[in-house]
Parts: C-alpha cells; structure tokens; sequence
C-alpha cells in the first residue's frame, strides 16, 4: 500500500488532542502531522506557515477554524493536496453579527478564570449528552489551556477577516470528505451540505447524536469516515 502522509489542522482553541483518535486510526496510510494554527495573524498567513513545514504532497483535514485554514491551503497550494477533509465548518465568511459574538467572548475570556471558561465554552458546543462527561471536559480544559488567550485572541480575528472561501469550491478535483454534526448549533448542518454541493464529487456525512466537537464526541465514526475517504 502505498502511503500519504496526513495533516491535520485543529479548530479554535484546539490543540493536537482534538484529533487523538483519528491519527490513531490513520497513522497506518502515512506520516502524520498535526499542525499548529498559532503562527500568524490571519487565515492566510497560518495557511502559509503550515505549508512551509508541511510534506510536499498530503492529505488534508481540518475541523471547524481549521477548517477554514484548509480552504485557504486549497487557495494557495492546490497542487500539493491529494484529498481533502472538511469537518464541521463553513466556506462562508463571518457576518458583522457573528464577529461581534467572537468579540464579546473574547472579553468574556479576558475578564474570567480562563481554564473554567475555556472548559465551559468548548463543552457547551458538544451534543446535550456529552455536557457532563468529565473526561471530555478535561479535554476541552487541557486544550484550551495549552492555546492560551493570545493563541485564542490571534485566532478570533483571524476567523473574523477570513475571506468567503465559496467561489473558489469548484476548483477541488480530489477526493474530499465533508462531515458534520447532526445537531451542531455552532455551525448548522446546512453549511456543510453547502460546502459538500460546491466541491464536485464531494462525499457528505452526517454524524449522528453529534454537536460541533465531531472528533471527540463521535471518535469512531468520525475515524471510520476518514478511513473510508483514505481508501476512495
């Protein structure tokens, strides 16, 4: 068989431990490498970092701001991705009423204990069911401890003056995976089934009892989709 190495691009206020399951699960395709969303200041910048360290040809998957990133990569390095996966995220640019939300959680970060707020925050976005399980939680702390406010205050604007990624979609010619959350209420279902008829050939999972965390939340069947799509 012959190997792809794998780069995963983690979401806002996310560390590699987002991904813990799937570069398990994948580990056996190629090298992995989980990319960091911490150096530069906008979505194309970070895009352009993660290049530079990047193997010359890969897969790609992203979740959520990482998502984002991934699309920008397709922008700027189209010849360097074999396959692309796009988790829980959206091809639109923010509204004035969405970057005034990340504006008003950012202060809120600012003026809280921040390990219990970032703790709160990522878990309020999983599915109702996984609200209390202690170890999601710890995971959700831990991660966004190790981002850190200004890793979580770079990102937020970068997400906010991220461009509408929409118009370029139709150029991506490789295999690519769009999957998401039967029940994000972060970012609605209905964004990836955008994203999934703009990309030609594109496969779109749903993953059920599932909020925005798919990785965490739904490990295995996220991991089995991603191992479905390496093997396409």
């Amino acid at each position: 068989m012959l190997t792809t190495p794998i780069v995963f691009v983690p979401g806002l206020l996310c560390s590699a431990e987002v991904f813990a399951h799937q570069t398990a699960a994948l580990w056996a395709f190629g090298p992995v490498m989980v990319a960091s969303t911490l150096e530069g200041e906008t979505v194309e910048q970070i895009a352009t970092s993660i290049l530079r360290d990047a193997p010359p040809r890969f897969a790609l998957v992203g979740i959520s701001f990482g998502g984002y990133v991934c699309m920008e990569i397709m922008r700027q390095a189209p010849d360097r991705v074999d396959r692309l996966a796009l988790l829980d995220t959206s091809a639109r640019p923010d509204i004035p009423e969405q970057s005034e939300r990340r504006r008003a959680m950012l202060e809120q970060a600012r003026v809280s204990d921040f390990a219990t707020w970032v703790e709160e925050a990522l878990t309020s976005i999983m599915h109702p069911s996984r609200h209390t399980d202690a170890g999601l939680r710890a995971i959700n702390r831990r991660m966004g401890v190790t981002i850190g406010l200004n890793g979580l205050a770079r990102q937020t604007e970068a997400a906010i003056r991220r461009p509408d990624f929409r118009p370029s979609l139709g150029a991506i010619h490789i295999p690519a995976l769009v999957l998401v959350g039967e029940e994000d209420l972060l970012i609605p279902p209905e964004r990836s089934k955008e994203i999934a008829s703009l990309v030609p050939a594109a496969t779109l999972v749903v993953i059920p009892k599932c909020g925005h965390s798919s990785t965490l939340e739904q490990p295995e069947l996220v991991s089995s989709a991603l191992t479905k799509w390496m093997q396409a």
